[in-house]
């Protein structure tokens, strides 16, 4: 069984990768491709891929991931599953704030096959924060992309003073904090 590891690399100067696992391929490249257009002062280098394990025989070629995002279509069991599966083939400092799950589809509550506890408990077995966004709408994508590129620029060091860790806590009692509005 082949997993990823968080740091079997060196980071490279100005430049940061990030890693979209999930199975609707289409979403996933207008999403890749929404993060370019809103990338300004940093290379970065975007990857797709539909689950895990990677193939090792790339491994030696494939850079150092800084950010790895799982999207979970709520709209498909498949998804769901796929990503779960996936998730055993993580080393386990990806989880100490390198990961992140970006749920789609959840504004449609009528049309859903996912519970969105299900994907909030999944998150929280994993220590990582969870995004609610729309991908087909392009204003949301543009949003949705702007803040996984700030996310992205704290998980590679390109931010000073913060790093993925506390970050990543940061984001968790924030939505821990929020329960109390309800």
């Amino acid at each position: 069984m082949s997993v990823l590891t968080a740091f079997g690399k060196l980071p490279t100067l100005n430049s940061a990768t990030i890693l979209l696992v999930g199975t609707n391929e289409i979403f996933q490249q207008q999403f890749a491709e929404t993060i370019l257009k809103e990338t300004r002062d940093l290379k970065i280098n975007i990857h797709l891929a539909d689950s895990f394990p990677l193939p090792p025989e790339r491994d030696h070629v494939r850079p150092r991931i800084d950010l790895i995002v799982f999207i979970i279509n709520m709209q498909s069991k498949y998804s769901y599953s796929n990503i779960e599966a996936s998730l055993v083939h993580v080393d386990a400092n990806f989880f100490l704030g390198k990961v992140c799950f970006l749920a789609t589809g959840a504004g449609r509550l009528n049309q859903i096959s996912v519970e969105v506890n299900a994907v909030l408990k999944l998150a929280d077995l994993y220590c990582s924060p969870v995004l609610f966004c729309e991908l087909e709408s392009e204003k949301i994508r543009i949003a949705t992309a702007q803040r996984l590129l700030r996310m992205l620029r704290i998980c590679a060091g390109h931010m000073s003073g913060i790093s993925a860790l506390s970050f990543s806590s940061l984001m968790k009692s924030s939505i821990d904090d929020s329960s109390f509005l309800a």
